[in-house]
């Protein structure tokens, strides 16, 4: 199973939490506050389980200093109502946010559907699988390695973001629902005011270079989704 890195300040919380992981059959490592997570994380890290309100270093310093070096998946566990620190960790590259508190089943739904997307369960097709290949226009997308590449440049995103892209790529010239791309790509149903989809929206249009004919890549329809542009 994944290995989880689990960086949160509440010892009695990463007690509970290492303790269900474990028996869930994930390999679990806490560490008490950012500095000591960023000395714990290493390319066996799966996911990382990210606090907001920690000593030391706070957990929005700790994912900007972790995304400089790691594109590992990162669930953000944030205050009940704290709307800023959700937008704040999306833009900074967190791959989905869970408020406190929250059951035991949906943390590990958001778990599974992360690992899932982000290709690290193990199961993900041959790296140089030629089928394991999509294209559309200038974009070339891996998703078994998670690469995507415009104007035969690497692009560096998140799983979440890769995974997201992919989805329009398959689909362009198509309205594509916020409702269908939560449930297909977040692996959840759509909430009232959530903010996920249009926070990676809008990271994958400031990384991906302008198209050379100067029309925009990802058109939005308010209320009702966002389509590729074709040509």
């Amino acid at each position: 199973m994944a290995n989880i890195l689990l960086i949160d300040d509440d010892t009695e919380l990463t007690s509970l939490l290492h303790d269900l992981l474990e028996l869930e059959g994930y390999q679990v490592d806490i560490a008490n506050n950012g500095q000591e997570g960023l000395d714990k994380i290493s390319e066996s890290t799966d996911l990382v389980l990210l606090d907001v309100m920690m000593p030391v270093l706070n957990g929005m310093e700790t994912l900007r200093r972790l995304r400089d070096t790691w594109e590992t998946p990162v669930l953000m566990l944030t205050a009940k109502g704290e709307e800023i620190d959700r937008v704040m960790g999306l833009e900074l590259g967190a791959d989905d946010y869970l408020p406190k508190p929250f059951s035991d089943r949906e943390l590990l739904a958001r778990m599974r559907a992360i690992l899932r997307r982000t290709a690290k369960n193990g199961d993900e097709k041959r790296a140089d699988d030629p089928q394991d290949k999509l294209e559309y226009q200038d974009i070339v997308i891996y998703p078994g390695k998670m690469e995507v590449y415009c104007q035969s440049q690497l692009i560096e995103m998140t799983g979440t973001e890769t995974a997201l892209l992919a989805y329009l790529v398959k689909q362009p010239g198509n309205v594509v629902a916020k409702a269908d791309i939560s449930l297909n790509v977040l692996g959840k149903r759509l909430a009232p005011f959530d903010r996920a989809i249009d926070m990676h929206i809008s990271n994958i249009r400031k990384k991906l270079p302008e198209r050379e004919d100067g029309k925009p890549r990802i058109k939005t329809l308010r209320g009702r989704g966002y389509l590729l542009v074709e040509a």
